[in-house]
């Protein structure tokens, strides 16, 4: 074949594989929805967590939902087009839907020290960190990056990153998330970060991850910023 045509199929390859450019922010590539329209935090709330969900009785989950809510609405706020949480409040914004199988774009950001991460159905966590920062206690993880399932068992392949693909603190992220079934695979910012790596039931260990849940932007006590969040459902 000559060489042109192989160049040509190569980058064919690459379009297949690779979600479709996005060119303005809050828009959503072919094939994706918007989770934030860049101005509203409609379809958000306060976290109510999945042992919440499993053994409260459904007023107490209203009550509880509606205070979450309130006070994540005070501390989570949209400014110039993106999610910003001033690290207050001590609530997580997740979504109001659930999700099941899916591939998830989403931008983030955060300040020096920042701690953060991605709940996939209501499961914590694909890690947000500045893994140069770190406390003394965690002192094994300094420089690792973010992307890791870090709820996953101390030596599970799955709880650290390949490789370190974070940008600088203070510059913009992208996570390309898939999960289907009970693997998820992470890449960081066009790095594969973790390949198929085992999603766990972190709130009943005993019992397998559900097949649907919510999305959840992690409060951890630091300023955090998001945008840009598409999701693509896997039927």
């Amino acid at each position: 074949m000559p060489r042109l045509a192989l160049f040509a199929a190569a980058a064919l390859i690459v379009a297949i594989m690779t979600p479709a450019a996005r060119t303005e922010d809050n828009k959503p590539p072919a094939g994706f929805t918007a989770l934030f329209d860049g101005k509203t935090l409609d379809g958000w709330q306060g976290n109510l967590d999945m042992k919440q969900r499993a053994t409260l009785p459904k007023e107490k989950q209203d009550e509880e939902l509606k205070r979450k809510t309130k006070i994540a609405h005070e501390h989570w706020k949209v400014k110039d087009g993106a999610i910003m949480c001033d690290g207050k409040g001590g609530v997580s914004l997740q979504t109001v839907k659930d999700y099941g199988d899916f591939e998830l774009l989403v931008d983030w950001k955060i300040e020096e020290k920042g701690d953060s991460g991605i709940y996939l159905r209501g499961q914590p966590q694909v890690q947000i960190w500045d893994s140069d920062h770190l406390t003394d206690n965690l002192k094994d993880d300094i420089g690792k990056g973010s992307g890791g399932l870090w709820n996953n068992p101390k030596g599970d392949k799955a709880k650290q990153p390949l490789k370190k693909a974070d940008k600088p603190v203070g510059e913009w992220n992208t996570f390309h998330i898939t999960v289907v079934g009970d693997q998820v695979t992470v890449k960081l910012n066009g790095e594969l970060v973790v390949d198929k790596g085992k999603l766990l039931n972190f709130w009943f260990r005993d019992k397998p991850v559900p097949e649907k849940g919510p999305i959840e932007l992690q409060f951890h006590g630091d300023p955090l910023w998001f945008k840009n969040i598409y999701i693509k459902e896997i039927k």
